[in-house]
């Protein structure tokens, strides 16, 4: 009797603990699931931009391509030439003088051809979609490797554009970051003469650093009216921290901003150089 009830509890015992084990794998299994589904974050805000390409749109001046088309991927056969996705999300940006401009129509030697990103810093689809530098902390972080640049060897890769206006004039080119033959260079805008607009007239320039046709990230940073740069190329062992640059604000600069991004070819003496940029990555903050 007493080893029949021995067997009996064995056997319950066992039954019990089958059970048990059973009932606490799902709970395992859910856990585990939820560590591996973190949120992805993508290169490009595409909102935040829109494309210029060297192309007619019709009226003579440069076709605009907004981030819907860009997200879909549904961009004509010629406007592909000139933008792609790669393999590793990243996107060729190639271009070269067509006369086609962002101001219209342009003969040799007149004005430069781009294949260029400008922000909508609110995701507003409209130029009117810009920032002060009087208010906040604006900055651009752009990841790119300069794959080549006939001709002369100079590609602007990013920019603080300002914006003409009510009672503003002029559209200054405020802050130019150029690929010049692998050397990166600030081209910035300094105080005009009294009465004078901003232009480049009264620009300044600092070479900063050779990365050549390595990836590298530049920092732009526009806080308390102060414009600010810095560098990372891993390749080139360069990390270089904001820098100050010059004070916008303090010396009178009201104008509405915007940045961009990308290849902004600085040839125009024919129609077959060419240079190509590859964007990585494009962050921009505005606090």
């Amino acid at each position: 009797m007493k080893k029949s009830c021995l067997i009996i509890f064995i056997s319950c015992f066992i039954l019990f603990s089958n059970c048990s084990s059973n009932s606490d794998t799902p709970i395992i299994e859910e856990e585990i699931e939820e560590e591996e589904t973190p949120e992805e974050v993508p290169n490009i805000k595409w909102q935040n931009w829109y494309l210029s390409v060297p192309l007619n749109r019709g009226d003579g001046s440069a076709t605009s391509i907004f981030y819907q088309d860009i997200v879909k991927d549904n961009l004509s056969e010629q406007a592909s030439k000139y933008f792609y996705k790669n393999n590793d999300d990243s996107y060729t940006m190639y271009t070269k003088f067509t006369g086609f401009t962002t101001s219209g129509l342009s003969p040799l030697g007149d004005k430069y051809c781009r294949t260029e990103l400008r922000e909508f810093w609110r995701g507003v689809q409209s130029t009117a979609d810009n920032w002060s530098m009087a208010t906040g902390t604006h900055i651009l972080e752009t990841t790119l490797k300069v794959d080549y640049v006939e001709g002369n060897g100079r590609t602007i890769v990013a920019q603080i554009h300002g914006k003409e206006s009510a009672g503003i004039s002029g559209n200054p080119a405020t802050v130019k970051i150029r690929w010049n033959s692998g050397t990166i260079q600030i081209d910035y805008y300094t105080k005009p003469d009294s009465g004078k607009p901003w232009t480049s007239a009264f620009d300044d320039k600092i070479n900063i650093a050779e990365v050549g046709n390595d990836i590298f990230t530049f920092k732009i940073k526009i806080e308390n009216g102060k414009f600010y740069y810095g560098l990372v190329c891993e390749a080139k062992s360069i990390n270089i921290d904001y820098t100050l640059v010059y004070d916008y604000v303090g010396n009178g600069y009201i104008h509405e901003n915007y940045f961009k991004t990308g290849n902004y070819f600085g040839w125009h003496d024919d129609y077959e150089k060419a240079a190509q940029v590859t964007l990585y990555k494009v962050k921009t903050e505005h606090n």
